[in-house]
């Protein structure tokens, strides 16, 4: 009886070194790939958590703050308690997020003309920003006293901006303040800090 041969083939040293290589390689690549996703993930929380508590990015809807911001247009804003007379700020108003700018503080005067001028506390604002001047929707007693712990806002293109001066938003109270909007992100041609 014959016996069976079984040929075995042996790798070379060659062939050797490069399956080394191969799988050196693949445990560096699954490495790699691993601490970038984690990276990624890190900087994805970090990124809500920066959006979400401090800085929240916003998107423009119509026309109230027309030629400032424009609908379409991305903003960042960020928390804050002091506000100034000037300020773009965005704040809620039942469950929508509107976006007007502060004329007026707590305890100021109020007064708006028939052609739109305001004057607070007696002195009649430099509205450099606007291109127009309006009385608007105005259906509240004037002079108006702002109340304690509230502001008085308007949009910018006073004309069709419902605000302060209308009873069915009024005087903004502090809790309703989200962030004062300091930088617009798109479109890029427009991209910098909000005058």
């Amino acid at each position: 009886m014959k016996k069976k041969e079984h040929s075995v083939n042996i790798p070379t040293i060659e062939e050797v070194e490069n399956e080394q290589k191969r799988l050196r390689h693949r445990a560096v690549y699954q490495r790699t790939l691993r601490g970038t996703i984690a990276v990624l993930l890190v900087v994805a929380a970090i990124s809500v958590l920066v959006a979400t508590l401090w800085m929240p990015v916003l998107q423009i809807y119509g026309s109230s703050m027309s030629p400032t911001l424009e609908a379409g247009q991305i903003v960042v804003s960020v928390k804050t308690n002091q506000l100034k007379t000037g300020e773009v700020v965005a704040f809620w108003q039942g469950n929508k997020l509107l976006i007007k700018r502060v004329i007026a503080g707590p305890g100021q005067w109020v007064d708006i003309d028939m052609d739109g001028n305001v004057t607070v506390d007696g002195q009649t604002l430099n509205e450099p920003y606007l291109t127009e001047k309006a009385l608007g929707n105005c259906d509240i007693d004037l002079p108006h006293q702002v109340s304690e712990a509230h502001w008085f806002l308007m949009g910018d293109n006073r004309d069709t901006s419902v605000d302060s001066r209308s009873t069915a938003i009024g005087d903004i109270s502090k809790d309703q303040i989200e962030g004062q909007i300091i930088f617009r992100i798109w479109p890029l041609n427009k991209i910098g800090s909000i005058q």
